[in-house]
């Protein structure tokens, strides 16, 4: 096959959700209902070659609203505050790998948007803000019908999500 490239574009949506909790408090509960990925725990299961029932089993334990964290950069304010912005925010990358997976065997580059990237930042009126792209969107550009019914499906549980953290769900998130 000879070099090329395509180009795809599609419309993203970015939904700014205002929340009446301080940063941090809404970042601890956050944090408290979106758990961090336990690698070690998901590594043993690479180790002994588990079948992906285990794999599916795992994520259901340890991701009660259906997410992990997988990365955090932690508050951003330390290094923006040296160029006099005191804001904070905190960027996630949150998902479920067997939830990608579905996308995945079907389009690899998925990846590209798995996991979600999310961010809570600051209000100047001491409030919060909760960001997140709306994630069929991303999915549903590959064109492919199956990956875009998962992206539907994620938009359903992010919507679950912030029900759960008693915030605004914007129209058109839940199907």
């Amino acid at each position: 096959m000879g070099q090329g490239w395509t180009e795809r574009g599609y419309h993203a949506r970015r939904l700014d959700i205002s929340v009446d909790r301080s940063f941090d408090d809404f970042r601890r509960q956050y944090e408290q209902a979106v758990p961090a990925y336990d690698a070690t725990a998901f590594n043993a299961l690479v180790a002994r070659d588990a079948p992906w029932d285990d794999v599916l089993a795992l994520m259901r334990d340890s991701a009660p609203h259906a997410f992990l964290i997988y990365w955090c950069s932690g508050d951003l304010w330390p290094m923006m505050n040296l160029a006099g912005d005191s804001r904070h925010c905190v960027e996630y990358l949150m998902g479920n790998h067997t939830t990608a997976e579905r996308m995945f065997r079907h389009e690899p580059t998925v990846m590209l948007y798995a996991p979600l990237r999310t961010a809570i930042c600051d209000r100047p009126d001491g409030g919060a803000r909760f960001i997140i792209e709306q994630p069929s969107h991303a999915f549903g550009s590959f064109g492919v019908d199956a990956i875009h019914e998962v992206g539907r499906e994620l938009d359903t549980e992010v919507a679950a999500l912030l029900a759960h953290l008693e915030v605004p769900v914007p129209a058109g998130l839940s199907v």
